[in-house]
């Protein structure tokens, strides 16, 4: 077969991928046989699940579509308002459930705060954390871009930052949680919805004081850990603000 050539130009944030220099969004491929466009979109390092919108020589094509000759190709990230294009988006944004890997512990106790149904496990593998996705229809929050691009991985993202809080905030963006937050309503532990408790069922567990000046009190009904708006309450309503008006305010 003839040899030809892909050229990639790369959108929006995805070129936080390429291994070209920083700013250059436009690569190069030349190949000798027929292709997947997915195969050939992560040889440049840009996960699928990334990709919202794929032209190829200005015509919408999915991830099967197989290229065999010269071609241009755009490549645009979730929710691009670059492009009116919005029939045949490749990726969901209304997906509310999540499973993280070991080294997003701080994002998955944000975004437990926040309500969202998080699946966590400290020193879950790479084959765990696929079946636990597949199994219970969440999307992967990592930032290995190669787990990524595993053939299973149907929705997900790589947070940019290495902030919780930014990477909270890129979270809420890319999955449009503004309006399914639902704070202090899930275990930060185990990730159960909390349920209402009463004071006389828990004031055995409870610490002199707290007796004395709380009464409000949720409990977790997998890890029984108690729940009560103590002293460290406004700082985390502030941080629930902030959060809210960064995503609102798009800064």
């Amino acid at each position: 077969m003839k040899p030809f050539k892909i050229r990639l130009r790369f959108h929006g944030d995805l070129n936080v991928f390429l291994r070209s220099k920083a700013g250059d969004a436009v690569i190069e491929r030349r190949l000798a046989e027929k292709t997947s466009i997915k195969d050939v979109i992560e040889s440049c390092g840009v996960p699928h699940p990334e990709v919202d919108l794929i032209l190829v020589d200005e015509k919408i094509v999915g991830f099967d579509h197989t290229v065999a000759n010269d071609a241009k190709v755009e490549v645009f990230p979730v929710e691009n308002h670059g492009t009116d294009r919005t029939e045949k988006r490749l990726q969901h944004v209304d997906i509310t459930t999540f499973v993280t890997d070991g080294h997003l512990g701080s994002l998955t106790r944000n975004l437990r705060l926040l309500g969202f149904d998080v699946a966590y496990e400290q020193n879950a593998d790479d084959r765990q954390l696929l079946e636990v996705m597949a199994r219970e229809n969440r999307a992967l929050l990592t930032r290995d871009r190669r787990l990524l691009m595993h053939g299973i991985v149907q929705h997900g993202y790589c947070p940019r930052s290495q902030n919780a809080d930014e990477q909270t905030i890129e979270v809420v963006r890319r999955f449009d949680l503004s309006e399914s937050i639902a704070p202090f309503t899930r275990c930060l532990r185990c990730n159960a919805p909390l349920e209402a408790a009463a004071k006389a069922d828990v004031i055995d567990e409870l610490e002199p004081l707290t007796k004395i000046y709380y009464d409000q009190f949720r409990r977790c009904p997998g890890c029984k850990q108690i729940y009560w708006p103590g002293s460290h309450f406004p700082k985390l309503q502030k941080r629930i603000e902030e959060i809210r008006s960064r995503v609102r305010g798009k800064a």
